[in-house]
């Protein structure tokens, strides 16, 4: 794969304008468009797409919040108007295909949106789609950037129990030269990481310790030195559970999506 080209990144109003679809559209999010962590992932993602050769496109200004923390917070009328908007979105470019790289957008997508009428359209979360692309030999994993060291895998909510998506996560890492070991809650009995359910717009609610701190607690007795989450809210409250621990430490625990450790391990 080469490691030379510009990275370009279509509109899909311009395709249209031109008489093109793109083979899949790349919901960018509401994390991933303004969130400055959760840019890179896009950015790392776009990458992959353009090195498999996969033709996409983004909505760009035309993309507007699913909703879904409007929805999970108990405001039904936010989350319809913001349904409705982006159905017909998708309905007038003919969209057929959707790929994400947030569990959040790809549950509401995938499991909320055909009940307000949006239909035929397959949806997928980028590990999926990264997986069939490994499948395929549209995409390889180079070796030696992560060798000798030890990986753990954070199941997002809404990715495993929501969606009963475990294992494509991890047959992508064991192309990854490091060391996978669990931690003691993984799978269907994963440890929320304290964000979902609109938790992350809300004030810390009475207790001992935040989600996120004990799910910190999991990630470091594995002795692991990347913990890969994808999900822009996971990385972002896995990264602030373990800051303490990372001020401590000479090299720091690093937190990254799947698409970053692929870039990385391609160099690309």
């Amino acid at each position: 794969m080469s490691t030379k080209k510009k990275l370009h990144i279509p509109i899909l109003a311009d395709m249209a304008a031109a008489g093109q679809e793109p083979e899949v559209l790349f919901w960018v999010g509401c994390a991933g468009s303004f969130d400055d962590r959760a840019k890179k992932v896009t950015v790392a993602f776009s990458k992959l797409l353009s090195a498999a050769g996969v033709e996409f496109a983004i909505l760009g200004k035309e993309e507007s919040c699913t909703g879904d923390p409007a929805r999970r917070a108990g405001n039904e009328f936010i989350f319809q108007m913001q349904a409705m908007q982006n159905i017909e979105t998708l309905k007038m470019y003919n969209v057929k295909k959707i790929v994400t790289t947030c569990p959040h957008c790809f549950n509401i997508l995938k499991n909320e949106y055909p009940v307000l009428g949006l239909e035929g359209v397959e949806v997928l979360h980028h590990t999926q789609l990264i997986q069939s692309l490994l499948a395929e030999g549209k995409l390889t994993v180079e070796g030696g950037s992560f060798a000798g060291k030890t990986l753990t895998y954070h199941d997002s909510c809404y990715l495993g129990r929501a969606n009963d998506i475990y294992e494509a996560p991890r047959a992508i890492l064991e192309k990854i030269d490091g060391q996978l070991t669990e931690m003691q809650r993984s799978r269907s009995k994963g440890l929320c990481c304290g964000a979902g359910g609109a938790q992350m717009f809300k004030e810390n609610e009475p207790g001992d310790k935040r989600i996120n701190m004990e799910r910190a607690e999991e990630v470091i007795a594995t002795g692991a030195d990347y913990v890969t989450a994808n999900c822009p809210f996971c990385i972002t409250m896995l990264q602030d559970g373990l800051k303490a621990e990372n001020d401590k430490r000479q090299s720091p625990i690093m937190v990254l999506d799947l698409s970053e450790m692929i870039v990385e391990a391609n160099k690309l």
